[in-house]
């Protein structure tokens, strides 16, 4: 451990010892940044003078935890709510947020994806050129740190670090700086809010005085692999998913921030972390992290993303995991690109054979010994003793008396999918049905079992449940058919992946895209067995998870290698690649589906579609937004001025411009709102030419049937690269027409390229 960070812990343990933490919380307070005295001459000596002069404060204290001057302005430290009311009379406080807590939202994704094997980027486009500049290309990813041992940051034959790169990597406990390479290139770690939220309530705090980049959960070694691994041949889970496991973008550096520790992520951390980032010289940040939509001023994600975005740098985050309610999706500021979850064609199937002769197919990743081919007892404890809980197999509810030797039939919700199987194999079951009920559906997810079991859907589900119900002595034999390729159909939209409406700004639309997100090999750490279950002390090098965590390192991997192809383009117009020509039909030719129950999905849950690397190269057009377009959007949303000015960085923001409504941003999509006294919506965008120098482009529109659209002009003609040009769109709700929710499209279209944008309609009751 460095002296510097030894310092920080010893200044922090002073802190808790001299004051009541019982009394103290962590806020993130915003400052005028113009104010700064000239008396100062930094921010950090302004901030400390101003907390040391409150009436309140211990003189041998010092709350200061973080001071923000890139990300974000203003400083976080750890107040009494009277400290905070002081502080509050300030002219130069705009405003004091509590701290937040955030939670964490291959060997086939590449080739599911169409990347070729040794770049990540498609056949027909690499060259010496594009291979140089993906070399240079600096990924970023806030999590929960890096398992830097892990073959997937092997550097063998990557040339040196780009010159430009200011970052660092940190020594730790476990941790030493050497273990960075010319892949890894980067590794710090932020635990100030962690620590104190800990200590504040009495927790030791555990990890987090160690104050080190080593990833001790997972997560963050999962998703830096995912967007940029390095090859590594003979790679598999147990044998599940063996192959070459690599990156989207192998080529491609990688840097590791750890802002998540053992209780989530505090914004506090995730605001340094972004900071740092953003000195340090990255090109995209991954953030596989969320929580509950706030206002864009109080969101530290938001803020930091604008920051990044204002500096070219491309920002994606995953979209969360709460679906399939709507409106449950979070990092929906337009300046970021927010991502949800779909399969791809591979599965991981099982099967459950009842004594009745019937045959049903689940998904596993159970690695372990099996129960034989002989059939043996099938238990359902629906209510046993009046003890519902039972039927979940939350721990304790199982009597041993009757699962001793049997398979048991566990519902699907409550306490966690593998937790399930260590209760059942307390009790002395030998195997585990994970069956869904009404929430879930048909979705099911493989797990690594730490007994023989497997996960089916409701359907199958009820049938086994009535086998066991109906049959005096119900049995099973319990069999895992290992992996399964080219499942049909693929990609569909996963359960859990969060959904629009977009509940901040409902005429933006949400999320931009999905990616796959189900059932992602990726490198793993060390530390703990891929259930992460305290029980289970297996290690592997890699480990099969899903959820939009999944997801958005897929798609920084994406931007990063459009980037390396149009390194001039712009945040905005990398979004806009990857929107545009995203894909809306599976691997049967049919509408996108859902995996919950097969239904027909909506662009609620998977935006534009799911991306198509290929095309995103060479989209056409774009639409590109600057961050003054960003501002634009802001003023219309009927925020204060100061706090526009405080997620832009700038003081000067007047809001002279505004959009008449923040749907006229020129976004690659469609939302469009309908009232009883609104009939007839108006937007306005702006295409530019990336494509080839003299270029005619067609509209060619879907609507519903309720809803009237005419754009102007309906052609398009290019004379140059880079050339402008705009056109208008009208959508009128005709009269009584049924007004549930529908989609279409706007789509211009010639001999080489498909500009797609697809369209929300909803109408309020």
């Amino acid at each position: 451990m460095s002296p510097f960070s030894v310092l920080i812990i010893l200044s922090l343990l002073s802190l808790s010892s001299s004051t009541s933490l019982d009394s103290k919380s962590t806020y993130i307070v915003h400052i005028k940044h113009q104010n700064k005295p000239d008396i100062y001459s930094t921010h950090l000596e302004w901030y400390t003078a101003t907390l040391s002069s409150l009436s309140t404060i211990e003189s041998d204290s010092n709350p200061l935890l973080y001071t923000y001057t890139t990300a974000y302005n203003g400083f976080a430290a750890s107040l009494t709510s009277q400290q905070v009311d002081e502080l509050m009379k300030s002219d130069s406080v705009i405003g004091i947020y509590k701290d937040t807590l955030y939670q964490l939202h291959t060997t086939r994704t590449p080739e599911f994806l169409g990347l070729q094997t040794h770049s990540g980027l498609p056949k027909g486009l690499v060259n010496e050129t594009l291979n140089k500049r993906l070399h240079d290309i600096i990924i970023g990813l806030l999590d929960t740190g890096v398992w830097p041992e892990s073959k997937s940051f092997d550097d063998t034959g990557m040339p040196d670090i780009p010159k430009r790169w200011r970052g660092e990597c940190e020594s730790g406990k476990d941790f030493a700086s050497s273990l960075c390479n010319k892949k890894l290139i980067g590794a710090r770690s932020f635990f100030k809010g962690s620590y104190m939220a800990m200590r504040k309530n009495n927790d030791k705090g555990g990890e987090i005085v160690s104050n080190s980049p080593r990833d001790t959960e997972g997560h963050g070694t999962h998703t830096a692999s995912t967007a940029a691994g390095s090859h590594v041949a003979n790679a598999s889970f147990y044998g599940y998913a063996s192959g070459i496991a690599r990156g989207v973008a192998p080529q491609a550096r990688v840097a590791a921030y750890k802002v998540c520790w053992e209780k989530g992520c505090f914004s506090a951390d995730i605001l340094a972390g972004i900071e740092s980032a953003i000195e340090d010289g990255v090109d995209v940040l991954s953030l596989s992290i969320g929580g509950i939509s706030d206002l864009y001023f109080r969101d530290p994600i938001a803020i930091g993303a604008f920051a990044a975005t204002k500096r070219g740098i491309f920002v994606s985050c995953s979209a969360g995991n709460d679906g399939p309610e709507p409106e449950s999706l979070s990092n929906a500021a337009p300046w970021i690109m927010t991502v949800g979850a779909g399969t791809v064609d591979r599965d991981f199937t099982a099967y459950a054979a009842l004594g009745n002769k019937k045959r049903f197919i689940g998904l596993s990743l159970y690695a372990g010994k099996g129960i034989g081919s002989e059939p043996v007892g099938l238990v359902y404890n629906k209510g046993y003793m009046s003890n519902q809980s039972s039927s979940i197999c939350t721990p304790g509810s199982l009597d041993p008396n009757l699962v001793r030797g049997k398979v048991v039939v566990c519902d699907r919700g409550v306490n966690a999918r593998v937790e399930k199987g260590v209760v059942v194999k307390k009790a002395g079951g030998v195997g585990m049905i994970l069956a869904n009920t009404a929430q879930n559906g048909e979705d099911s997810v493989a797990d690594e079992h730490v007994l023989p079991a497997l996960a089916v859907g409701k359907i199958v589900g009820d049938k086994i449940r009535e086998y066991v119900g109906s049959d005096p002595n119900p049995t099973v034999v319990l069999s895992f058919g290992g992996t399964v390729l080219d499942v049909k159909p693929a990609p569909v939209v996963a359960a859990f992946s969060s959904r629009g409406p977009n509940n901040l700004t409902p005429q933006i639309l949400k999320p931009d895209v999905i990616g796959p997100g189900v059932n992602i090999l990726a490198a793993w750490t060390g530390v703990v067995g891929p259930s992460t279950l305290p029980t289970d002390t297996r290690k592997s090098p890699f480990n099969i998870v899903s959820g939009t965590s999944m997801s958005c390192p897929h798609i920084s991997g994406l931007a990063a290698l459009i980037k390396a192809a149009h390194p001039k383009w712009s945040p905005s117009a990398l979004k806009s690649a990857l929107m545009t020509t995203a894909y809306t039909l599976d691997n049967t030719n049919t509408t996108l589906r859902e995996s919950s129950g097969g239904a027909i999905s909506t662009p609620w849950a998977y935006g534009a579609g799911h991306v198509d690397p290929q095309k995103a190269l060479s989209p056409g057009l774009v639409y590109d937004a600057s961050t003054n377009d960003y501002i634009t959007f802001l003023c219309s949303l009927n925020y204060s001025v100061e706090h526009i000015q405080t997620i832009a960085q700038n003081p000067n923001v007047n809001c002279s411009r505004k959009f008449s409504d923040p749907g006229q941003l020129n976004y690659p999509s469609f939302s469009i709102l309908f009232g009883s006294k609104k009939r007839v919506v108006r937007y306005k965008r702006t295409l530019t030419n990336v494509g080839d120098a003299r270029s005619v482009y067609n509209v060619v529109v879907h609507g519903p049937s309720a809803v009237r659209i005419t754009v102007k002009p309906s052609k398009l003609v290019f004379r140059k690269v880079n050339e402008k040009k705009r056109y208008t769109v009208k959508f009128v709700s005709k009269k009584g027409v049924a007004t549930n929710d529908a989609f279409g499209s706007i789509n211009w279209i010639n001999s080489k390229h498909q500009v797609r944008s697809p369209v929300a309609f909803s109408w309020s009751k």
